[in-house]
């Protein structure tokens, strides 16, 4: 079945894509994310050097460097609040063996400051390091360990550590979702405002060209983000906030298709509420500093009943078979973190990038957003023992990092949809269902983008039908003739059936970015293959 529409890029109407956008996150202590993740000791697969790098992947680190990861966030996560950065410096036969408070897992602290940042600088990523607001004299001395070039008993440890120069970290987190009940050192947001305030301006007398991520929160029932601003609005860069989808695939396999890839929706209604909500608050304050705002946890939960045995990871990539048969599939609250990221997953990432992409142009956009997380753990890697492998993910991020344009571009695009019940991420009502709103999901969802130099034009078209090719006629600022005949295509998902088929270390390129060449449009048209991404680059005169 093939249907109509129609996609006219606008050159009137542009906003800089940040690049931060596409950044990532490592959380330790969470399933194989650290240890057995970026951080091997002893593996063959692993440095075996006398410095800080001893125990870091390296294939790890060569897909992390063929992919390019602007910034990475570390330590976490809930892990983030309980963690005093001292126990994870120093000889690492001396570091303190703790029971940590986020995860309950004995953490050896064998992966710490100077272990992250030297895996930072052999990927070529910036650092984002997350402090837990808690201790202002602890986040002095962390700056001061990592970025004071001076002659301190810090400075010297840092030497004595491997690093005589200074690390000259730029962005720095105050707290992890503070608000949440589940966080060690969660308070109110008056207490929280005025430790944030406190923090930004101590550790920013150490060094002055910090960056702040400041703890928001989408929901401001309680006046949250409010309050907030109005005491550290001026002293911050960035204003967090998470999102996670939800979807139960791994118990109702492709009925779920549809639920999954329409989740980009309600990402970028709660993106652009959000956006409005710090606009309004930071003029009603009188803000002056540029504000942006930092996404910096986001990802779709693979959620299956409680009543499963625990899943386990396995070593070709994904869980270990279990037997689950006469066993209840209702109340899916567990996540399944070992849950192999699948294509119909790819598609939502998608969305959630063109969502970014339209965001660029608010008067507080997001400048910068950090995936749950880069490897294992639902990450866009997957190591195990024996190797390491890209995600379906991973290609979504290669596609829309390395081959699109930082100049977004508005798409004025008629195509079919449906009217759905959007499910809203892992929100559930009384009865533990998923929460809904009706919303109007389009077929075909677009990003156009241009090159800085202006002689290349992007356009990325996700086709979320499960079945129905879609075809397109093409316009550029209206005029079915303004685009070039002919086109450099690349896709995703083009020639897999299986909605949920993911990559394996057996089968690593099940799912994968498939390059097609120069090809002649037909009648300034193209047709778009079902459940599938596809990038047209169009060069200009």
């Amino acid at each position: 079945m093939t249907t109509t529409a129609t996609i006219d890029i606008r050159t009137d109407r542009r906003s800089t894509i940040d690049p931060l956008i596409y950044g990532h996150f490592l959380e330790s202590a969470f399933f194989g994310n650290i240890d057995g993740g970026v951080f091997d000791e002893g593996s063959s697969l692993a440095y075996d050097d006398p410095d800080a790098r001893n125990g870091l992947r390296r294939d790890v680190v060569k897909l992390c460097r063929e992919l390019g990861l602007p910034v990475v966030r570390w330590p976490g996560g809930n892990f983030t609040s309980p963690y005093h950065w001292e126990d994870g410096i120093g000889p690492r036969a001396e570091r303190p063996r703790r029971l940590e408070l986020a995860w309950g897992e004995e953490e050896d602290n064998h992966f710490g400051t100077d272990e992250f940042l030297a895996w930072c600088a052999e990927v070529g990523t910036e650092p984002y390091l997350a402090h837990s607001c808690r201790d202002v004299d602890d986040a002095v001395r962390w700056v001061e360990y990592t970025n004071y070039g001076g002659d301190t008993t810090y400075a010297r440890k840092r030497a004595a550590n491997g690093h005589p120069d200074p690390y000259k970290v730029k962005y720095w987190g105050l707290g992890n979702e503070v608000y949440g009940r589940w966080q060690m050192g969660h308070r109110s947001a008056e207490a929280y405002a005025a430790d944030a305030t406190e923090h930004a301006r101590f550790m920013r007398a150490v060094d002055p060209s910090l960056k702040f991520i400041g703890v928001g929160l989408t929901d401001d029932r309680r006046g949250w983000t409010d309050t907030v601003l109005k005491a550290v609005g001026n002293q911050i860069d960035y204003l967090s906030f998470h999102l996670y989808g939800a979807t139960t695939q791994l118990v109702d396999g492709d009925t779920e298709y549809d639920a999954i890839v329409a989740q980009a929706q309600y990402f970028e209604q709660q993106i652009q509420t959000y956006a409005d909500l710090v606009a309004g608050l930071a003029a009603q304050h009188g803000i002056e500093r540029p504000l942006g705002l930092a996404l910096d946890e986001w990802n779709i939960r693979h959620v299956e009943p409680d009543t499963w045995p625990e899943p386990q990871a396995s070593d070709d990539g994904g869980t270990i078979e279990r037997d689950v048969d006469g066993l209840s599939t209702e109340r899916c609250h567990r996540v399944n973190r070992w849950s192999p990221r699948a294509l119909a997953d790819a598609l939502f990432y998608a969305g959630v990038f063109h969502a970014l992409h339209r965001a660029s142009a608010h008067d507080v956009p997001v400048t910068m957003a950090n995936t749950v997380n880069l490897l294992n753990a639902n990450g866009v890697i997957v190591a195990r023992p024996g190797g390491a492998i890209r995600a379906t993910t991973y290609h979504v991020w290669d596609l829309y990092q390395n081959h699109l344009g930082p100049v977004a571009l508005t798409a004025d695009v008629r195509s079919s949809g449906r009217l759905a019940a959007v499910r809203q991420g892992d929100a559930r009502d009384a009865a533990g269902e998923f929460r809904t709103r009706s919303g109007t999901v389009p077929d075909l969802d677009v990003s156009a983008t241009q090159t800085e130099d202006g002689r290349s034009l992007r356009l990325a078209v996700i086709n979320r039908h499960r079945t129905a090719t879609i075809r397109a006629d093409l316009m550029l600022d209206g005029r079915a003739e303004g685009l070039p005949a002919r086109v450099a295509v690349r896709d995703l998902g083009v020639d897999v059936d299986d909605v949920l088929a993911s990559n394996s270390l057996s089968s690593p390129d099940n799912v994968a970015l498939r390059d097609r060449g120069v090809l002649d449009l037909t009648n300034a048209g193209y047709d778009f293959p079902p459940h599938s991404i596809t990038l047209l680059s169009f060069g200009l005169a």
